[in-house]
């Protein structure tokens, strides 16, 4: 079984916009890099990251820097390994594990330097009032 733990060694974050201009509607672009994946022993590999987001129009822009330790069963790592040097993207764990942790710094400091959060806000649609049916059946 494949374990992954996401550690941030860099978190740098600048608004842009204006702050007594009110802040349009944004489009958010992320981008996950994973660096590369070394070998540090016979049960870890680390993976380095960069993770960005981008905001169009320039209101703001996120980076998270940091490495992911990825323990397992000595074939387990050394199929990821291979699968890198093949030029294949990482296993889906590893990609969503760096999301994660990566996405949650992104909102907490999107929070804090008062821009929109990373992710889609849910929307609720508007009620429509329901006509009430007629019975299927009179007495």
């Amino acid at each position: 079984m494949i374990r992954v733990n996401v550690f941030v060694y860099q978190l740098s974050a600048e608004r842009f916009w204006d702050i007594g201009k009110p802040i349009p509607p944004v489009k958010v672009a992320t981008n996950l890099n994973v660096v590369g994946i070394e070998s540090k022993g016979e049960e870890l590999l680390e993976a380095p990251f960069v993770f960005t987001i981008n905001y169009t129009p320039a209101v703001a822009q996120i980076a998270v820097k940091g490495k992911a330790h990825v323990r397992g069963s000595k074939e387990e790592l050394e199929k990821i390994q291979k699968a890198y040097a093949d030029k294949q993207p990482p296993p889906p764990i590893i990609v969503q594990s760096i999301s994660n942790i990566a996405f949650l710094e992104s909102i907490l400091i999107s929070r804090t330097l008062n821009i929109p959060p990373p992710i889609p806000l849910p929307q609720i649609p508007p009620m429509k009032k329901k006509k009430r049916s007629e019975p299927s059946y009179r007495a």
